[in-house]
C-alpha cells in the first residue's frame, strides 16, 4: 500500500507560479515636422511685342500709268495702283489682368518712289478685351470687346465699335482630323466718321461670325462674315446711272476665307527655315445697292489672292525670335467686280522684324 501511494504522488504534474511582470508606460513623443512649399505666384501681365519691316514691289507686267495720256485713259498695264511701298508694322498684346487685355496694331506707309502710286499715311487700330466668364453652367464664353481705328484706306475716317462675343468654340467639331479653335458669334454697333466730323457719318449694327480651324499636316482655315445694316447721316447715290435715288441706309455683307499652310523645310538647333502659304477671299462683298463695277451697276465684287512666302526663323532665347522672308502676292488688283474680276497679276514682296514675349 506505501507503494501505491508513492507511485500515485510521483506521478502528479508540478505547476510553476505564475509569474507578473509589470511593463513600464510607453511615451509617444510627437516632434513638430516643418514643411516647405513653394508660394503660388499670383498673376503677372504678359504679352507680346512684334515690329516687322515690309517692303512691295512692282506688280508683274506694271506701266507707268503716267507716262502717256493714252496710258491713263486705256489702263494699259494698270494692274495695281499701289508699287514700291514699304510698310512698318508695330503690333502686340498686353494682357493686363486676368480678365483685361489690350491689343495694338500700328501700321505706317511710305511710298519709295516718287514716280510710282504707292501708299502713304498711317493706319492705327486698338482693341480692348474684357472676359466675362462663362455664361452660367455652359461652355459658352462671354467677351466684350472695344475697337478703336485711324483708317489708312479712306482718308481721315475714324471709327469705333463695340462688340458682345459669345465663343461656341467647345460645342463645334473637335476631333482627332479637324479642331475649331474660335467661333464667335458676336453682335455689335459701330459708328464711323470722317475728318469733317459733319453729317458725313455712318451707324451701324450687325453681326459678325468669326471662326478658326485645325486640320493635320499643318493646315489650318478661317471663315468670318460680317453683316452690317448702314444708317447714313448723309444721303448716298450708290448708283447714279441706273437708279438715281438717293439712299439713307444700306446693308451690306462681308466674306472672308481663308486658308493657311506651314511646312518646316530645314532645321538645325535655333535656326528653322518654312513654307508658309496663305490665300482665298479678301474678302467677298454683297450689297443691298448696286455699288461696285465701273459704270456701278453691280452689287457684288471679290479679291481672291494667294501669297506663298519662305520664312528663316532665328530663335536667339526663349523669349526672342527674329525673322525674315520673301514671296510674292498674286491677286486681282484693280477690277473686282463680280462679273468683270480680271488682271490676276503678281506683286513681290520681302519682310523682316523680330517678336519678343513677356
Amino acid at each position: 500500500g506505501s507503494l501505491l501511494v508513492v507511485a500515485s504522488a510521483s506521478a502528479k504534474e508540478v505547476v510553476p507560479a505564475p509569474v507578473v511582470v509589470e511593463e513600464a508606460p510607453v511615451q509617444v513623443i510627437e516632434k513638430e515636422v516643418i514643411v516647405y512649399r513653394d508660394k503660388e505666384e499670383g498673376f503677372r501681365p504678359n504679352g507680346y511685342v512684334d515690329l516687322q519691316y515690309r517692303w512691295y514691289g512692282e506688280t508683274e507686267g506694271q506701266e507707268d500709268s503716267f507716262d502717256t495720256v493714252h496710258d491713263v485713259t486705256e489702263g494699259n498695264g494698270n494692274w495695281n495702283g499701289n508699287n514700291n511701298y514699304s510698310r512698318t508694322q508695330l503690333q502686340g498684346k498686353i494682357n493686363m489682368t486676368e480678365k483685361q487685355a489690350l491689343e495694338y496694331r500700328i501700321r505706317n506707309y511710305n511710298s519709295t518712289s516718287t514716280h510710282d502710286n504707292g501708299k502713304d499715311g498711317t493706319d492705327t487700330r486698338l482693341r480692348y478685351f474684357y472676359n466675362h466668364g462663362n455664361l452660367g453652367d455652359s461652355k459658352v464664353n462671354f467677351t466684350s470687346r472695344l475697337h478703336y481705328r485711324d483708317r489708312e484706306d479712306v482718308a481721315g475716317a475714324q471709327e469705333v465699335e463695340y462688340q458682345a462675343r459669345f465663343n461656341f468654340a467647345e460645342y463645334m467639331f473637335n476631333n482627332d482630323f479637324v479642331k475649331t479653335t474660335n467661333f464667335v458669334v458676336a453682335p455689335k454697333y459701330k459708328y464711323v466718321w470722317d475728318e469733317g466730323n459733319d453729317n458725313s457719318y455712318d451707324n451701324r449694327i450687325g453681326f459678325d461670325i468669326a471662326s478658326m480651324h485645325e486640320f493635320p499636316w499643318g493646315f489650318s482655315f478661317e471663315f468670318n462674315t460680317y453683316m452690317d445694316q448702314h444708317f447714313y447721316g448723309r444721303d448716298q447715290a450708290f448708283n447714279k446711272l441706273s437708279d438715281p435715288k438717293i439712299k439713307d441706309k444700306n446693308f451690306t455683307v462681308e466674306i472672308e476665307a481663308y486658308i493657311y499652310n506651314t511646312q518646316n523645310l530645314y532645321t538645325n538647333g535655333d535656326v528653322t527655315v518654312d513654307f508658309n502659304f496663305e490665300g482665298g477671299y479678301d474678302p467677298y462683298t454683297w450689297s443691298q445697292y448696286k455699288k461696285y463695277g465701273d459704270n456701278r451697276d453691280q452689287k457684288q465684287n471679290y479679291e481672291l489672292y494667294a501669297l506663298p512666302t519662305i520664312q528663316v526663323n532665328y530663335q536667339a532665347t526663349p523669349a526672342l525670335k527674329l525673322y525674315a522672308a520673301a514671296g510674292a502676292e498674286y491677286r486681282n488688283w484693280e477690277v473686282t467686280a463680280k462679273s468683270d474680276a480680271k488682271d490676276w497679276r503678281w506683286q513681290p514682296t520681302v519682310f523682316a522684324g523680330f517678336r519678343a514675349s513677356f
